[in-house]
């Protein structure tokens, strides 16, 4: 007779909280240790190959052996606790907080929102569609929309890792600025006749989220270690690719080309940026050592940030994304007012640093 339908299956065996608070410890204890010691082991590492930093190619490799493991322990570290952080904010509760509330308000939480909940561009669609399902206003969604992608933890950490805490803050206040206003004149303008079709044929539906199951810091944990699974597994191949370019302008690109390119004084570089990086798509992680190297050329602070954004938050792909709900008039909108944001936030960005 068969007995195992009467049988329970044990449940998945977790690791206890006190295993996981010290490996953390350890963890961190490593993590500061090997970040404050880049430089010694990128030194030693040229010493092995023979390499001398007086020449491109070892400049060059020197860039790449000590910007790869920096760029990685950071992303690493702070999609761990954004893992964390991401377990109370899931799309259903997000779009729960941002459902009702009305213009203004709804563009200052939803642009805040964006900074802790790390959606990329590749996720516009799919959220775009929920936020509106669930009664969003469409300015307030495009606040969430423009501010996730570009302002988003990978971006600041790196930011802060490399430039500072002023260079972060001064980066996290102007881009919450061009997400709120953004916002604010889309919503203003009452566009949302130019949503397609099928889109506004939804707006009536609502989704209520479902009620979520609390969870336990284990289980947050253990959310943060998948994140960095999936997240560093994904994005390490740009992290590589974006630091072997920053390393070839590093080593190879005379300083005065990206000087007179990007420099403080040339009026049109910051527009000229900002056309360049419309074409290209990568994420924060992979334009940041791209962003050092230009930097460490002679380029000015805020040319090369608006550069990033560009590329970040106004990318081809994400046009062509955005084309299955947007009518076209609506995406040009969106990228004119983008893209005046951005001009003025290289163009600050400039003045003062």
């Amino acid at each position: 007779m068969n007995h195992t339908q009467d049988l329970e299956l044990p449940g998945p065996v977790r690791t206890p909280p006190y295993l996981w608070l010290a490996g953390l410890a350890l963890a961190a204890l490593a993590w500061v240790a090997l970040y404050s010691h880049l430089t010694e082991i990128a030194d030693a590492a040229i010493a092995a190959l023979g390499l001398s930093r007086a020449t491109h190619f070892g400049e060059a490799v020197h860039f790449f052996l000590y910007d790869t493991p920096k760029v990685l322990l950071l992303l690493t570290g702070i999609v761990f606790v954004m893992g964390v952080v991401q377990t109370f904010f899931s799309p259903e509760r997000t779009r729960a907080l941002l459902s009702g509330k009305r213009l203004g308000i709804g563009n200052v939480m939803a642009a805040s929102l964006g900074v802790v909940t790390p959606f990329c561009s590749c996720s516009a669609v799919p959220l775009f569609i929920g936020f509106l399902s669930a009664g969003v206003p469409l300015g307030v969604t495009f606040s969430f929309l423009i501010s996730a992608p570009m302002v988003n933890e990978v971006a600041l950490a790196l930011l802060f890792g490399l430039f500072g805490w002023k260079v972060a803050a001064l980066y996290l206040g102007l881009g919450l600025l061009v997400a709120i206003a953004a916002g604010l004149v889309i919503g203003k303008l009452g566009m949302e006749r130019h949503l397609e079709d099928w889109v506004r044929a939804i707006q009536a539906g609502s989704a209520t989220p479902p009620a979520g199951e609390r969870l336990s810091w284990v289980q947050r944990f253990e959310a943060g270690r998948d994140h960095v699974r999936e997240i560093v597994a994904k994005v390490w191949p740009y992290v590589l690719a974006g630091i072997a370019l920053g390393a070839g302008i590093h080593g190879y690109v005379p300083q005065d080309f990206m000087a007179s390119i990007m420099g403080r004084e040339a009026w049109w570089a910051v527009p000229a940026a900002v056309l360049l990086g419309v074409p290209m798509y990568t994420n924060a992680a992979g334009i940041i050592p791209i962003v050092e190297a230009l930097i460490g050329k002679g380029a000015a602070l805020g040319t090369v940030l608006a550069f990033m954004m560009a590329v970040i938050a106004l990318s081809a792909p994400e046009m062509i994304i955005l084309r299955k709900v947007l009518k076209p008039r609506l995406i040009a909108t969106f990228a004119g007012v983008v893209a005046c944001g951005i001009l003025l936030v290289g163009y600050v960005f400039n003045m003062v640093l």
